[in-house]
């Protein structure tokens, strides 16, 4: 029988829109440091996508489980300690982009690309091009268009499910601004010599109002202006 990672401290489903849920998760991500982490549940009739996966409690599952069948596990960027759960337990299929690194045994049963399908026709994929490995944002076309991220952007909140180190850590890495470009990510993603500052000007572009990362908490309703004061600051 397959072990999958442990469930972690989790708050209860939260419905963000229509057909849009958000699980605010954590993990621990080294000792004395834990820090929240976010699932985006999308609904598209009575099919789940779930994007940047977190186990659930068994509260959360019965929860997730009233909404529709999990039939769609959206892989962008490094998270994916918890898609092997889901494609165990529910046979889900698995999207991510070509050559990612595998987790958990956990591979891909759909690729992620430009000229690809994507779970739902509501559904687009911006694909970063100047990062050092794959990465990807997803765009939901309703509510006025919902960008979803992973590490790259996040949108600070406080979060009652960090430890007390861990705000401290993010604080000082410089996480604490509206629609902030991960320092770490970015640090590591950028080439020698490069910039990723096309590939937010990309990623500014596309009409939506609202983003949600990885980490952080929902901009809603002034996403693109907050992305791109973060552009003018980190790139100058």
């Amino acid at each position: 029988m397959p072990t999958f990672p442990d469930v972690e401290p989790q708050e209860p489903l939260e419905q963000l829109f229509d057909d849009v849920w958000r699980v605010h998760g954590s993990v621990q991500f080294k000792p004395l440091v834990r820090i929240g982490r976010n699932m985006v549940v999308l609904r598209d009739g009575d099919e789940l996508t779930l994007v940047n996966s977190v186990r659930l409690n068994a509260a959360g599952e019965s929860a997730l489980e009233a909404l529709g069948k999990v039939s769609h596990i959206v892989r962008i960027g490094i998270h994916g300690m918890d898609d092997a759960y889901y494609l165990d337990k529910y046979g889900a299929r698995m999207w991510s982009l070509p050559d990612v690194e595998v987790v958990n045994g956990a591979t891909a049963t759909d690729t992620l690309g430009a000229d690809e399908p994507t779970p739902f026709a509501d559904l687009d994929l911006f694909v970063f091009q100047d990062t050092v490995k794959p990465e990807a944002a997803l765009l939901l076309k309703r509510h006025g268009g919902l960008l979803i991220t992973c590490d790259a952007i996040q949108h600070y909140e406080p979060s009652a499910l960090n430890s007390v180190l861990a705000n401290v850590v993010t604080g000082v890495m410089g996480f604490k601004h509206p629609a902030q470009i991960g320092p770490p990510w970015r640090k590591f993603m950028t080439p020698e010599g490069g910039t990723l500052r096309p590939d937010f000007e990309r990623l500014a572009a596309l009409p939506f109002k609202h983003l949600i990362g990885a980490h952080g908490g929902l901009l809603r309703d002034d996403g693109p202006a907050k992305l791109r004061a973060t552009i003018e600051r980190v790139y100058g």
